[in-house]
């Protein structure tokens, strides 16, 4: 008898590629500054641009997807990414154009990441999956974006230093696996019955009372923006600290850092719950923490230019950020209703992608503070954050009622977060 395939595998491919789409730009900074002609604050700018596709796409999609189910919400930020690449690969030579092709992939992104992240929870749970446990939602879903977010950016790298065309063949490969992405969707089941569906108007279902939620603004807030600001500084400034150093080698360099990056980033997800378990739910703040010493030694490898203490600050920011994206997701989901799931976690990842800005800002302000000395800033502010979040976590986080946790309102690993 052949065994069933999860019903959330079939999604699995979407959200993995919407988020390759998103990430794969970024070993690509060297080329547009090389070949396109492009300064480094343009560069960076299209890196942080699809941040403006990403956030508005993220929440508008969690909305629609509560009105209309989640299958033709995910089609359509699969169409979105997939002309995002078209766009990308016939643009080089324009930046307004390549600024576009940058917002259609945000949109797929913030479709991914909302719509797609909803979706794999809820066929995580009975009755597609009875046997998942109550976070494998949050972690299948955190870990197939940071895959795609990884792959993506390795397979494009390895293209764009040794195939030809490094401007148009990474986006055609990616605008390729999209159809066939599409072609799994579509076997997917829908996890959101009718009955369950919004029926008021969608402005109404835009709003997330959730964070409102005093943790939310305690614990989430604080944190979030640095889970992709820890991934950016990683493989979009430091890389730029040493071309001298690097030389022709700059763009797939540039690859390993982000391919390690997210790569060990994946693997931490995977220990949020032991974090947890020995931390008594302070794995967030482990993450924090390790992304402020993070911060400080990349200020450190800033100044000093050495390409093997830069791999190593990126391994640490890495694992930093995998703990964070997971333990904050975690927190924040568990604040919300079923029907707030898709709108709490497009919040989240709003404003976990926020922090993709902060490479553009810094690139921005080099022609008066070098990297170094805004990295010691950034280092300083993260600080701050991370008081702020191990304040807000020194009380147990209330404990779910019987029908919260029936309802999965609230998480149980969450509910141990702080069981002391």
């Amino acid at each position: 008898m052949r065994a069933r395939i999860p019903a959330w595998l079939a999604v699995a491919p979407t959200g993995f590629l919407l988020a390759w789409g998103g990430n794969h730009f970024t070993p690509l900074l060297h080329v547009y500054e090389t070949v396109g002609g492009y300064a480094p604050w343009q560069a960076n700018l299209l890196l942080g641009m699809y941040v403006a596709g990403l956030v508005p796409g993220m929440l508008l999609a969690a909305g629609l997807s509560d009105h209309h189910g989640r299958r033709p919400i995910a089609i359509a930020g699969l169409l979105a990414g997939a002309l995002g690449s078209v766009v990308l690969a016939a643009s080089m030579s324009s930046f307004v154009l390549l600024c576009a092709g940058r917002v259609l992939a945000g949109i797929g992104v913030g479709v991914g990441m909302s719509v797609c992240s909803t979706w794999i929870k809820e066929l995580s749970s009975a009755p597609h999956d009875p046997r998942a446990t109550p976070t494998a939602g949050a972690r299948r879903s955190s870990m197939i974006l940071t895959l795609g977010f990884a792959l993506g950016a390795g397979v494009t790298g390895s293209l764009a230093q040794w195939a030809p065309l490094p401007g148009q063949l990474p986006f055609l490969v990616h605008l390729g696996l999209c159809l066939l992405a599409g072609i799994a969707l579509l076997a997917a089941p829908e996890s959101l019955p009718r009955e369950l569906r919004a029926r008021g108007a969608l402005r109404d279902d835009l709003r997330v009372p959730s964070v409102r939620h005093p943790l939310f603004a305690r614990i989430v807030l604080p944190a979030a923006p640095w889970v992709f600001a820890a991934a950016g500084v990683a493989y979009a400034i430091l890389p730029a600290t040493v071309e001298a150093q690097i030389g022709d080698s700059a763009t797939i360099y540039a690859t390993g850092l982000t391919v390690l990056t997210l790569g060990v980033g994946a693997i931490a997800q995977g220990t949020v719950g032991l974090i947890d378990r020995l931390t008594r739910g302070r794995a967030l703040v482990v993450g924090l923490s390790g992304m402020s010493a993070g911060m400080i030694l990349a200020a450190v490898a800033a100044d000093l230019r050495r390409p093997v203490l830069v791999v190593g600050v990126a391994a640490l920011l890495g694992a930093s950020y995998g703990v964070c994206v997971v333990a904050g997701l975690v927190i924040a989901q568990s604040l919300a209703s079923p029907r707030e799931l898709a709108g709490i976690t497009g919040v989240y990842y709003s404003l976990a992608y926020l922090g993709f800005l902060l490479p553009t800002i810094l690139a921005a302000l080099t022609p008066v503070l070098p990297y170094t000395g805004g990295l010691v800033i950034v280092a300083a502010v993260c600080v701050l954050c991370l008081a702020t979040v191990a304040w807000g976590l020194r009380r147990p986080l209330p404990t779910p009622t019987a029908d919260a946790v029936e309802d999965e309102l609230v998480d149980p690993e969450v509910a141990s977060v702080a069981a002391s």
